[in-house]
């Protein structure tokens, strides 16, 4: 299996090589290109990288970095989203750096980072969403928690391969600014201002716009043996198991509710939920990990593969989409390295021929629009290289190929080492 999987992985690297080659991503049905912001910012490569790596296709990426060594520029007039590139880019690079020694990457890592700092000068040290990288202006006060909260990793790392603390410091205040503005019963709700601190929406849970932010306070306290991470993460898991967790005959689910008075306002779960599992068993508890997984895999099952979001009480569909999502995969292999059940190696199994069966074309892998019909969309994400096929293949490879104990996966599965400070180029 972890054969099969790094053979599709040449796949849609080739696809990409034929097709997009030095664009951000591949458009694998109409065989063309999209590039984020008008101008290529290499993203697949970028992203791709040490997927490549551990599959050991060393050719590809020889070829990849060397692409992003000698063209990548982020001396570009272009507004991007901070979270995105951080998690994407700025991860992408220090995971390759660590991998391969390249100070080049390095030297790509830190001009990016210095170029994303200027989104931390706001009011309250929470990050803006955008940030242009050649003069540093800023735009887009109305954040969320995932944004503002999924940078610690990033910022972390390279603040220790770099000696400047400055990037680590920055990450980790908007973070605790973030914690110091929970409610009372400790609940985050969805979108947040970041000049004034105002909840601008109440509404609470674990789905896209919040998920990362629990995560990266777990991984960050085990990454950087961070105390204030730890505390974030051990309330913020008390208020999700308190108020959003929903237990029900079709089986555990984490809902919505108002963030002040933690009434349930809604019963949905999605592709974007499925993260839990991963870090609910990272954190410890297989138990309720095990069971959400299950609950998890019987959205996938509905209609054979998951949606974007299903009404978990009837088990409808209200957004059909599925664009290549990695997170219930993600859980899988998590589950499988502490567990050893085989249960989810058949998950697994059940997930790649999903995507085979409906995702593939002759030039790469496609999102869906509707995962009732099955029709396709056009587009080859960077994080199905960087994320989806990764987990899949290290479910399938043996341990040994990536060891659990000294990395911290970032949510686009970049592996950062645990405990490794500058580096002596």
């Amino acid at each position: 299996m972890a054969s099969r999987v790094r053979a599709e992985m040449l796949h849609a690297w080739r696809g990409y090589e034929r097709h997009a080659w030095g664009h951000d991503e591949l458009k694998p049905v109409s065989r063309g290109s999209h590039d984020w912001y008008g101008v290529s910012l290499l993203m697949t490569p970028v992203d791709a990288l040490d997927t490549l790596l551990l599959m050991g296709l060393r050719e590809e990426a020889s070829r990849a970095r060397a692409l992003v060594t000698e063209r990548l520029s982020f001396d570009r007039d272009v507004f991007v989203k901070n979270f995105e590139i951080t998690i994407r880019l700025l991860g992408g690079l220090l995971s390759a750096y660590q991998m391969t020694h390249d100070p080049r990457l390095l030297h790509l890592a830190e001009d990016l980072g210095k170029r994303l700092l200027p989104a931390f000068d706001s009011p309250t040290g929470m990050p803006y969403m955008y940030v242009n990288l050649k003069t540093g202006k800023t735009r887009g006060a109305r954040s969320n928690p995932a944004e503002i909260g999924t940078l610690v990793l990033e910022f972390g790392t390279l603040a220790r391969l770099t000696g400047k603390p400055v990037f680590f410091k920055r990450a980790k205040n908007a973070l605790l600014q973030l914690y110091n503005r929970r409610s009372r019963i400790g609940l985050v709700g969805e979108e947040i201002d970041v000049e004034t601190g105002e909840w601008l929406s109440r509404t609470s849970h674990v789905g896209g716009g919040i998920d990362s932010y629990y995560e990266y306070a777990l991984k960050g306290s085990r990454l950087f043996g961070d105390g204030d991470c730890e505390r974030v993460w051990r309330d913020g898991l008390r208020a999700i198991d308190d108020y959003l967790a929903d237990d029900l005959s079709t089986g555990l689910w984490y809902g919505e509710a108002d963030m002040v008075t933690g009434r349930r306002t809604k019963v949905v779960f999605g592709a974007l939920h499925a993260f839990l599992p991963a870090v609910l068993a990272l954190g410890g508890d297989l138990p309720r990990a095990r069971r959400l997984e299950d609950s998890c895999l019987r959205m996938w099952t509905l209609h054979g593969i998951e949606p974007e979001l299903l009404d978990y009480r009837t088990m409808r569909v209200i957004e059909p989409a599925y664009p290549l999502r990695p997170e219930i995969i993600e859980s899988a292999f998590y589950l499988y390295r502490y567990t050893k059940d085989p249960r989810y190696l058949e998950m697994g199994r059940t997930f790649f021929e999903a995507l085979i069966a409906h995702c593939r074309t002759g030039s790469g892998y496609t999102v869906l629009k509707n995962v009732v019909t099955k029709e396709k969309g056009d587009l080859m994400p960077s994080y199905f290289l960087a994320e989806t096929l990764k987990y899949l293949y290290l479910l399938f490879a043996p341990d040994e190929t990536l060891d659990l104990d000294r990395v911290v996966f970032n949510t686009e599965a970049h592996p950062f080492l645990r405990g490794e400070s500058r580096s002596a180029e």
